[in-house]
């Protein structure tokens, strides 16, 4: 499973809605005539391949990166298990402080 960062959720959700968009102003261009309209159309097919190809692209390398994220720290948890719960144990006190405070 990808594992996607919070922010990155809406950019990617508005980016397809925009390719969608897009695919229904081109279907619906469909019925104008000319060579400007045909112009038109090839245009906008050209930009919804390229916005694809970007997108996919974009979406790869996410899923590397948050992967190559995840196997580092598997790797050190793993070759430091006491340091890890040491750390995790200090975080969990701080934020315990933190929220006492409220």
């Amino acid at each position: 499973m990808a594992h996607k960062t919070p922010s990155m959720d809406p950019l990617l959700a508005d980016f397809q809605a925009l390719v969608q968009d897009t695919e229904k102003l081109l279907q619906q261009s469909a019925s104008l005539v000319g060579d400007q309209a045909e112009g038109l159309r090839e245009q906008i097919q050209a930009s919804l391949v390229r916005a694809r190809k970007s997108l996919n692209a974009n979406e790869e390398s996410m899923r590397q990166c948050c992967k190559a994220g995840v196997e580092a720290t598997e790797h050190y948890v793993q070759a430091h298990p006491l340091q890890s719960l040491g750390l995790c144990a200090g975080v969990g006190f701080l934020l315990g402080m933190l929220i006492a405070r409220r």
